[in-house]
């Protein structure tokens, strides 16, 4: 019943009855950053705190003081009502490409200046959420290529304006992605000694870059796709791939073009739904849960 219960994502009807006002939406999220009690940050005593009329606050039952849950979210100073907050979080954790601007402009009714810094604050919020948690296992490391055209409209690895993104998946674990300058060896290398742990096996292509890992204590084999050879034994960088496939789905069909500032948001966003792809129904209590 776990299981099922943790894969059933809840339908936009339980979302309303949950949620069906900001009050409810202010609510919650007092309860989840500071509990049905709390010792005063002014006077030091315990007890409960009421909610304001006038303000979206609460005052201590004891001397007054105000205690604002939204302060240091990423509602705070928003002029944009808190359910609709809530419902675009609901949004980006039912979707497997992502929510575009336009989509959360029609479904809020707010302004596509709104849904668009709305969409980047919650793509933020979401990295910050999964966080970078050490790598270990067996790992697999490649990097790729995201965004750009060439004229005409054209996509290719050589076009203008894409970005270098460097991707390691462990095997049956998390994903970490990491936007790099170029593919030489430091700078990779870099990034694989700070994140996966000395002892891992990484499974690479045959890129130079990765040739001399071994020398840091990791077990490294690779494969030579220019060779055609995809799989060698346990070795194979296809989990990876499939991670970049997917997101290069969803930027060309959903968001079109994603610049090189805004890439880590993006990459933030679906790192964090795949670390929970097996348990979909968990995204959305996790992202309410983690203020």
């Amino acid at each position: 019943m776990a299981k099922h219960s943790e894969s059933k994502l809840i339908t936009v009807q339980q979302f309303f009855r949950q949620f069906p006002d900001d009050d409810t939406c202010l609510d919650h999220l007092m309860l989840v950053r500071f509990g049905e009690t709390m010792d005063c940050p002014k006077c030091g005593k315990h007890g409960k705190f009421h909610r304001l009329r006038k303000e979206p606050a609460y005052s201590c039952q004891w001397c007054g003081h105000h205690v604002h849950p939204m302060q240091g979210t990423p509602f705070e100073r928003t002029r944009t009502p808190l359910q609709k907050w809530f419902y675009a979080m609901y949004l980006f954790t039912t979707t497997r490409h992502g929510v575009p601007a336009k989509e959360l402009q029609r479904q809020l009714g707010v302004t596509y200046k709104t849904a668009w810094r709305m969409g980047h604050e919650i793509r933020k919020y979401m990295g910050a959420v999964d966080g970078d948690d050490g790598l270990s296992g067996h790992v697999e490391v490649d990097e790729t290529m995201i965004g750009g055209r060439r004229s005409g409209g054209k996509r290719g690895r050589g076009a203008p304006g894409k970005t270098t993104v460097m991707g390691m998946l462990e095997r049956g674990g998390s994903v970490m992605t990491q936007v790099v300058e170029n593919v030489r060896r430091v700078t990779l290398e870099r990034h694989i000694l700070a994140n996966i742990q000395a002892g891992a096996q990484i499974s690479t292509d045959e890129l130079s870059s990765y040739a001399k890992l071994s020398q840091h204590g990791y077990r490294h084999r690779s494969v030579n796709h220019r060779l055609d050879q995809w799989v060698d034994g346990d070795c194979h960088t296809n989990g990876i791939e499939g991670f970049w496939s997917q997101i290069k789905r969803s930027v060309r069909g959903t968001h079109i073009h994603v610049s090189r500032k805004h890439l880590p948001k993006y990459l933030g966003e679906f790192e964090f739904r795949y670390n929970m792809r097996a348990t979909p129904a968990l995204m959305f209590p996790r992202l309410l849960l983690s203020f």
